[in-house]
């Protein structure tokens, strides 16, 4: 049974920073690239940022480009999003998922695993 597991969001002021965590199981996870979306409330799911299945290639949104992070680590079957600058409209439900389209994608059709989402909320 796959499983993806996000942790870390919370409550934070504009300006700061978080690390969202992604854990997953039951499946090979080098078979697969790994992507975050989110969605804000009353908005549609978006993408967030994607990582092929070595971690050598990543894409952004351009809306998060040069303050958002994307990285994983097979050793130990886990993403990461390390979150800089938050702004209060970022306040969202962020979602990682698998995708074993390994060069990594933007479309959310395209993955094939989700997790649960972890809540963030941005306050001015």
């Amino acid at each position: 049974q796959v499983q993806l597991v996000e942790s870390g969001g919370g409550f934070v002021q504009a300006g700061d920073s978080l690390r969202l965590s992604c854990a997953a199981s039951g499946l090979t996870f080098s078979y697969y690239a790994m992507g975050w979306f989110r969605r804000a409330p009353g908005k549609e799911r978006e993408f967030v940022a994607t990582i092929n299945w070595s971690g050598n290639v990543t894409y952004y949104s351009d809306s998060v480009k040069g303050r958002f992070t994307i990285s994983r680590d097979g050793a130990v079957n886990t993403m990461w999003l390390q979150m800089n600058s938050l702004k209060p409209e970022e306040t969202a439900v962020y979602y990682c998922a698998a995708s074993p389209y390994r060069a990594g994608a933007t479309v959310q059709g395209l993955y094939r695993y989700w997790g649960q989402g972890t809540q963030v909320i941005v306050f001015s």
